[in-house]
């Protein structure tokens, strides 16, 4: 036996069907692609909600609901979270440039103080937005709420 008598496994080789390339072929004139139509011109790609002539679906489905252009979404940051920072790093100042520092909130993120936990501390806190219960509960240890806008 020599590397010249070796042949692939029958069955295993087939040649790729050309088409478009003469009526001989058996694949000429319309190249396998029917007669006329969008589907048989080069180019040609189908709208992906397209269902035949029907009534896509996102046009058979009423409209409902309504986003407001003018929402402003918040951050919010509970007073339990603002005493651990006050602990940790001894201070009694609070504003978004800590908050940014301790990892709570991204630099465009506006703050929202928010009432669940206790304060031990007399706080200085500055923020975009307070709950009422969180101003209740800092301005009640004596501490100073300031809004920015």
């Amino acid at each position: 036996m020599d590397l010249s008598s070796l042949k692939p496994a029958k069955g295993t080789k087939k040649n790729r069907k050309r088409i478009g390339r003469g009526e001989g072929s058996g694949h000429g004139d319309t190249a396998t692609k029917g007669h006329k139509g969008a589907k048989s011109r080069s180019g040609y790609k189908r709208n992906y909600n397209y269902e035949g002539g029907q009534m896509p679906l996102a046009r058979r489905l009423p409209k409902y609901g309504f986003k407001n252009p003018k929402r402003v979404e918040y951050t919010g940051i509970n007073l339990d979270v603002l005493q651990n920072i006050a602990d940790k790093n001894n201070i009694t100042e609070i504003d978004p440039v800590v908050l940014i520092k301790n990892g709570l909130v991204t630099r465009n993120n506006p703050v929202k103080i928010l009432g669940r936990g206790e304060l031990t501390a007399k706080l200085e806190v500055t923020a975009h937005a307070f709950s009422a219960a969180a101003i209740n509960a800092i301005e009640a240890k004596g501490g100073k709420t300031k809004k920015i806008q």
